[in-house]
């Protein structure tokens, strides 16, 4: 194994020992594979490279203070990969095979996972992708999932700082009934000239509006989006975006501090009426917001006046993040401890 600078870690790629391969042919799965290998040998007509049939999950392993390694929410992004299958016709992968492959990739590079007390974790990146040839547009009838991790650092740079966004009107992540919802990689391709754009303007990431109407806010780039108002967590309704694991556990602990939550639409002029906004997501957990600039409308939203995370939000973050690493009770059932 590699020496690894723990404390340095950026998001990125890093080559671990062992993925974890699954086939679907003949109408079942097979047999979990073990590879230590990084390429696949995929035809050249197979339906993942023709007709867009691959969806993906994202979670995370952490090392407790306690030295056991947890797999946060790993059914609920179990759930997610089924549902993703079904949005893009794609053969399911049953939870019980999903949650097994996990958990052996997990197991089989335990030296991968980054130590405790360094914010840092291990990246969890399951892929179902369509393998079967086909030339007409149709479903594939093979299909391969497989489940490699890395280890990674903060998503973004700056940590649990605020950023600034750049409202996006230009382009659109998602149609409003296409695959907004889905965790395909199509959605991610859209997004990367305008994520480019933005990042070459010194903003963090986009904030996208919905792209019917331009009206009301949908996500942030790769994250959910969130606005505390009061005692109030508003997060928005939308068909067109994707169910955030960790938003959802956001809305619960907010739940949990007394908080009232809204999943409702949010029109981008209540951008106004925030006293904070966060983007959330599993690769950042949660980055707070300091401005948002709508150059539709020469408007600039500023949160974070003193330069540091909004009290709501630095609690939100505290908590699940505790969960995370063992040093809160998971009262929710969200941890999954490998022995």
């Amino acid at each position: 194994m590699q020496n690894i600078d723990w404390g340095e870690l950026p998001f990125a790629y890093m080559k671990t020992d062992y993925n974890v391969r699954c086939y679907f042919q003949n109408g079942k799965w097979g047999e979990l594979e073990i590879s230590s290998s990084e390429y696949l040998n995929l035809h050249m007509a197979a339906t993942s490279l023709h007709y867009g049939q691959e969806a993906f999950e994202g979670l995370k392993a952490f090392k407790g203070k306690d030295g056991k390694i947890r797999i946060f929410r790993l059914d609920e992004n179990a759930k997610r990969l089924e549902s993703s299958a079904s949005g893009l016709l794609m053969a399911k992968v049953p939870g019980d095979l999903f949650e097994k492959a996990v958990i052996k990739a997990v197991e089989l590079n335990k030296d991968f996972v980054p130590p405790f007390g360094l914010g840092a974790s291990l990246y969890i990146r399951p892929l179902l992708i369509g393998s079967g040839a086909e030339v007409g547009v149709k479903a594939a009838k093979e299909y391969l999932f497989l489940v490699f991790v890395t280890p990674v650092g903060p998503y973004f740079k700056e940590g649990f700082k605020p950023v600034d966004l750049f409202i996006c009107r230009d382009f659109d992540r998602a149609a409003p009934l296409g695959t907004g919802n889905i965790k395909a990689g199509g959605n991610y391709a859209a997004s990367l000239i305008p994520t480019n754009l933005a990042h070459k303007d010194g903003y963090a990431a986009i904030l996208y509006l919905d792209a019917k109407e331009k009206k009301y806010i949908d996500e942030c780039g790769p994250a959910n989006f969130f606005g505390i108002k009061g005692n109030k967590y508003i997060t928005p309704d939308s068909k067109s975006i994707l169910p955030s694991i960790t938003n959802k556990s956001l809305m619960k602990l907010a739940e949990d501090m007394g908080m009232e939550v809204e999943v409702r639409k949010v029109h981008v002029e209540e951008l106004a009426e925030f006293d904070e906004v966060g983007a959330c997501g599993t690769a950042a957990v949660i980055t707070p917001v300091k401005k948002i600039v709508d150059p539709g409308t020469n408007k600039i939203y500023e949160y974070c006046q003193d330069g540091n995370p909004g009290k709501i939000s630095t609690k939100l973050y505290n908590r699940l993040t505790a969960i995370q690493f063992g040093e809160m009770e998971d009262v929710h059932d969200w941890i999954r401890i490998i022995n």
